[in-house]
């Protein structure tokens, strides 16, 4: 009866002893688990962006910054030096072809003008007063010579009677040699008096031609100021917009001095500048994304600006929906240019989370944790990034920065 009680009491010892264990444990257990809660990494979930990983194209871009501009302005400038007298166009008011924009007072060209052509008139009757003086001095010039042919005529007579007196006993020899002397006196001074005759007419062509040269320049310069006062009635020569136009009526205007500008707000452009670091990978021809607010345009690169200024280079996009409601002039957008393109990859919604360095560490969400990976980027633009390793299609990933969390390997996700 002793020995049972004693068996009793020792099992009874030794099932307190476990169960002093088991609850020793859990509540060792729960400590551990409590305190990993207390210190664990957490996050809100409405703090995090996420993204899924799916497969589709993507284009590497270099940002760079830009201003829409109308694709065609006209500038006009003031053909004449003149006065505005008066505007009929604000800025911003449509303009057709042919319909005045301002009126400038032309009164002083006007003047120089017909300055101009009485001076050409006068010029052309000097010509003709010139032509008639070289006439009458050749005339004069060309009848001495036929006087000189008769008068040799004469002396050659002369010289054939003193030759045929001399024979006959007539005559002395001293009478034939005056009268050959005579005669070759004249015969000289003939030849001097042609001579005279051919450089009196090339001189008379040399004359004329320079003042017909000088008559004819300034018949083109009449020509010309006529022109310039036709152009001086500012109309617009195409239909658009007025941008601007110089209201300060009475203001003095240069020659060449800008008036107004007309844009066709038809058809834009945009004008875009990036660094001169990606000058090596910027050329015609090169396919370019513009994005406004939400909206995405697209286009190419048509022209380069050769000159750099202050470590900026300039280039012109021509988009491929030029007229696109969204376009304003002198709006301010970004713009990427497509260095590459890769088809059919892995890809993700761009975000904070991805700093541009390969590898980089990303947290894939799974069951409310986030657990840090490291994994290989490749392509990137201002929509996505490619991934290339470690992940699949169909992963979440946090795209917000998790800067604050860099030296944890697991985040837990609160609701």
């Amino acid at each position: 009866m002793d020995t049972s009680i004693e068996t009793e009491v020792k099992v009874r010892k030794k099932r307190k002893l476990w169960l002093l264990v088991m609850v020793s444990v859990a509540m060792l257990a729960g400590g551990v688990l409590l305190i990993r809660s207390f210190f664990a990494s957490s996050i809100k979930r409405s703090e995090i962006s996420t993204a899924k990983i799916e497969r589709g194209d993507i284009e590497n871009t270099i940002t760079a910054s830009g201003e829409v501009l109308p694709e065609f302005e006209e500038i006009i400038t003031s053909p004449i030096n003149a006065s505005i007298r008066k505007v009929a166009l604000d800025a911003g008011s449509p303009v057709k072809t042919g319909e005045s924009v301002l009126t400038l007072d032309k009164s002083s060209s006007q003047m120089e003008y017909e300055k101009l052509r009485f001076q050409v008139e006068s010029k052309q009757n000097d010509i003709r007063k010139l032509k008639l003086e070289l006439d009458k001095s050749f005339y004069d010039l060309k009848s001495n010579n036929d006087i000189k042919q008769l008068r040799n005529s004469s002396l050659e007579a002369a010289v054939g009677n003193a030759r045929r007196l001399y024979k006959a006993g007539g005559g002395t020899k001293e009478e034939v040699e005056q009268a050959e002397l005579n005669l070759k006196v004249s015969q000289l001074e003939k030849q001097q008096l042609e001579n005279e005759i051919k450089s009196k007419q090339q001189t008379m062509q040399v004359e004329i031609r320079e003042s017909e040269i000088a008559a004819e320049i300034q018949q083109n310069d009449l020509k010309e100021l006529e022109r310039k006062l036709k152009q001086a009635d500012i109309v617009a020569s195409r239909p658009g917009v007025v941008t601007w136009i110089n209201k300060n009526i009475g203001a003095s205007i240069r020659e060449g001095e800008s008036l107004a500008r007309i844009a066709d707000l038809g058809s834009f452009k945009v004008v875009g500048s990036v660094s001169d670091n990606y000058l090596a990978e910027l050329h015609t021809g090169m396919a370019a994304l513009v994005r406004i607010n939400d909206s995405t345009i697209r286009g190419l690169v048509v022209n380069v600006y050769p000159s750099i200024q202050n470590n900026i280079v300039s280039f012109d996009v021509q988009l491929t929906d030029r007229n696109n409601k969204l376009l304003r002039p002198n709006m301010k957008v970004d713009v990427f240019l497509v260095t590459a393109t890769n088809n059919n990859v892995l890809r993700v919604a761009n975000g904070p989370a991805f700093k541009g360095v390969s590898p980089q560490k990303i947290f894939v969400v799974s069951n409310g944790i986030a657990k840090a990976i490291s994994v290989h980027t490749g392509m990137s633009n201002f929509d996505y990034i490619e991934i290339k390793d470690k992940l699949k299609e169909g992963d979440m990933i946090i795209t917000s920065d998790m800067s604050d969390f860099v030296n944890s390997n697991e985040v837990i996700i609160n609701n």
